[in-house]
Parts: C-alpha cells; structure tokens; sequence
C-alpha cells in the first residue's frame, strides 16, 4: 500500500473513532523525514488511547506495523510511526501548543470530516 492510501485509511481510521480536526498533511515536497502526518485531536486521554489502539490493530489487518510509537505514559500526544507515515493524536490543548499545522504551514493539507 502506498503512503498516500494508508494516511486516507488512518484518517478513516480516527474518524470512526469520533476524533475531531483530522487533517492529512502531504509533506512529500518538504522534507525526506516521511510522506504525511495524520493528525487529530480527542477530547480525553481515554479517546486518546481508543483512537490510538484501534489504528495499531487495524493497520496490522492491512499488514502494516507502526515501527515505533511513544506517548502511551501519559496520553496527552501519541505517536505512531509508520515510517511514510507518521500519526499524532493529540489531547485537544496539546495539540494547539506545539501547532504542528503552524510549524509545518507549507504542507498540502486535506482536511477530513464525516460525511
């Protein structure tokens, strides 16, 4: 699968999960670090948590494996890194602290809402 789809499919992902401000940052003209971010916020560390867990088990399903995540100690920002794509769910104050939207500004964003 290639990057593109799997960031789509997380996306998907977090939605059902009722994360809100999803959005698909294409950083592929901006650095060699990875393809896109794929970040949302929840309004608790227990949907923090939800969200989190059920992308790690639904990526296994697609064959796909987080090589490393962090944030599961205090689950106010979790991390997944799936290499060419890397995955922020963030407590909703958390997230507009570090403003990854704002330090990556130049991205192509794709904004994702329910239908």
């Amino acid at each position: 699968m290639d990057s593109k789809e799997l960031a789509m499919k997380i996306a998907g992902m977090m939605l059902a999960k009722k994360g809100s401000g999803i959005l698909v940052m294409d950083l592929r003209k901006l650095t060699t670090m990875t393809d896109y971010f794929v970040i949302c916020s929840a309004s608790s560390d227990i949907q923090v948590k939800a969200i989190s867990d059920f992308i790690k088990e639904e990526t296994r399903k697609l064959r796909e494996k987080a090589w490393h995540n962090e944030g599961y100690s205090n689950l106010s920002w979790v991390l997944l890194d799936f290499v060419d794509v890397v995955v922020h769910v963030f407590l909703e104050d958390t997230r507009k602290f570090y403003n990854l939207e704002g330090l990556w500004a130049d991205a192509e964003f794709t904004e994702i809402k329910d239908k």
